[in-house]
């Protein structure tokens, strides 16, 4: 033990360091309405052929894997080796014929937030609430129940991200369904927002992730997570709330300081009147001359009386007022914005290359954002594709989902884990649960947010679980029957051709205090706790 804290302290030093409601004026044009029309996705452009570019540029495979996957491991390897680096990631930012092993895909079959309807299963939540409500003060048992249902149902989309960024053969959908997850932040603290955490993901995020920014940033609008959380359900003609519509300007489009004024907030929060969400079956009593414009999609409503039909002028533009079709102007403007393109490529380069991305790259990927109308893989593989990505490769710092997800993915590959509530509370100890983050703005990508001395021992503390064989991990909640310690899957990591050979590129410091290990526990321990495992 004294060798493991000795080596631990040469590692750590090596690593370093309310609402806000607006009345608005009435307009004397006479209501228009006209039927709605859900938009078509829009088309990808051909995707550019394979270049050859990480091949000449004689980039290592164990620092690429490190920097396109959650973390490299045998499989990954071997995966990259059959088809070349280049080709590699072609396949990876195509994000198709996605392959997850066997028994890990019926983990999530069997998920309820798999089986049952979104809508019905919040239909069945809201009567759940109603009646917990109509008891509150006498009775708290339904009231507990239902607070209950909201976690687990919030644990088990948690749960089925995990299981697919450790096992999934398409490792950049993982990677930027977690990006885009984290720029779209919603707080699971907010309402019943628990229960849409794994919808919002399924159905806005993870179909886009890969694809164009317009349409994920549709998909994000639509959703009733999204209204609920930016508290859009309460925006209605004459009793403005912008709230969605300033975060939809500074978080996830154009970004503060990109010229759109507080009159702008205004007009976009007046064409974002009457978006909301209906939580129950029944629809509700439109006015006749309204009929038309009313629009219903799962939990989704546009309900045109609430809606401000005048005209608005929104970075210049005129935005006519019709309903529900000034969302699409409103969308397209914005995402071919200059500003749109400058701030979602500084935000990817920072994720995948530097903290501090040179302008000249950001520059580069925000004229292919504007070039191909915000197709997501072309501008990735433009920044793959220069020397500044990879001059950067081993040097970015894992924040702490990278990291577990990493060790995991290394330490267990071809393990299958059925229970990931170990992850969730090393994740928690160290400050980044999914969907904890209260304010819009998600998790820092910065190194300096997760590279304090207290996260450094907290990651040794990790290290050190997971090298001994964590039991949780491979017994089911409900599991009742305890796995005799010579059945737990361990680590072999002291033992792998692979690792060990890995770790032949790992600094001198490093490779001494692996040498030191007098047990293959404490050689794992002190694998997972390197610096270079730090860094990807």
């Amino acid at each position: 033990m004294s060798l493991i804290l000795c080596a631990a302290g040469v590692i750590l030093a090596a690593c370093g360091t309310p609402d806000k409601q607006h009345a608005h004026r009435t307009t004397t044009r006479p209501v228009q309405v006209q039927t709605p029309v859900v938009p078509a996705p829009l088309a990808s452009p051909v995707y550019a052929p394979v270049s050859d570019h990480l091949q000449q540029a004689n980039v290592e495979p164990e620092k690429l894997l490190n920097r396109i996957t959650w973390g490299i491991n045998v499989s990954a390897s071997q995966q990259l080796a059959s088809l070349g680096m280049d080709r590699f990631l072609d396949q990876q930012l195509r994000g198709r014929n996605t392959v997850l092993p066997a028994d890990i895909q019926n983990q999530i079959d069997n998920l309820s937030i798999t089986q049952q309807p979104f809508d019905k299963m919040i239909f069945a939540l809201e009567l759940r609430r109603e009646a917990s409500a109509k008891l509150k003060g006498t009775d708290d048992t339904l009231r507990k129940e239902y607070q209950q249902e909201l976690t687990r149902l919030e644990r088990e989309a948690a749960n089925r991200s995990l299981l697919r960024a450790v096992y999934s053969s398409n490792q950049m959908q993982e990677q930027m369904t977690w990006f885009w997850m984290n720029h779209f932040n919603l707080s699971s603290k907010k309402h019943n927002l628990r229960a849409m955490l794994g919808d919002f993901e399924e159905q806005s995020i993870r179909p886009y992730a890969l694809g164009n920014f317009h349409d994920l940033l549709r998909a994000t609008v639509m959703h009733p997570a999204m209204l609920r959380y930016l508290d859009n359900e309460h925006n209605a003609v004459n009793r403005l709330n912008e709230n969605y519509a300033r975060e939809l300007m500074e978080l996830h489009t154009m970004g503060v300081g990109s010229g759109y004024t507080q009159r702008d907030v205004q007009e976009l929060a007046r064409v974002l009147t009457g978006f909301g969400l209906n939580l129950e079956s029944n629809t509700p009593r439109i006015r006749p001359e309204f009929q038309k414009a009313y629009l219903r999609k799962g939990l989704f409503e546009f309900n045109p009386q609430r809606h401000d039909f005048g005209d608005k002028q929104i970075l210049g533009r005129t935005i006519h007022g019709r309903g529900f079709s000034e969302l699409e102007d409103v969308i397209t403007l914005l995402c071919r914005h200059p500003a749109t393109a400058h701030f979602v490529s500084n935000k990817l380069a920072m994720y995948f290359v530097s903290d501090t991305p040179s302008p000249a790259l950001v520059e580069r990927m925000a004229a292919r954002f504007l070039q191909t109308d915000g197709d997501i893989p072309s501008v990735l593989r433009t920044m793959f594709d220069t020397p500044e990505f990879v001059a950067s490769l081993g040097n970015k710092f894992k924040d702490p989902m990278h990291y577990v997800v990493s060790s995991i993915r290394l330490a267990y590959d071809g393990v299958s884990i059925v229970n990931t509530d170990p992850m969730l509370k090393w994740l928690n100890i160290m400050g980044e649960l999914p969907n904890a983050h209260q304010t819009p703005d998600g998790y820092s990508m910065m190194e300096s947010a997760w590279a304090s001395p207290a996260q450094m021992t907290t990651r040794f503390d990790i290290a050190k679980a997971i090298a001994s064989g964590s039991p949780a991990l491979f017994r089911a909640e409900n599991q009742d029957l305890k796995m005799r310690a010579q059945d737990l899957p361990r680590p072999n990591l002291a033992t792998s051709d692979f690792v060990k050979k890995w770790s032949g590129q790992f600094s001198p410091m490093t490779q001494e205090a692996l040498k030191q290990a007098s047990t293959p526990q404490e050689w794992n321990t002190l694998f997972l706790a390197a610096p270079e495992m730090m860094r990807r």
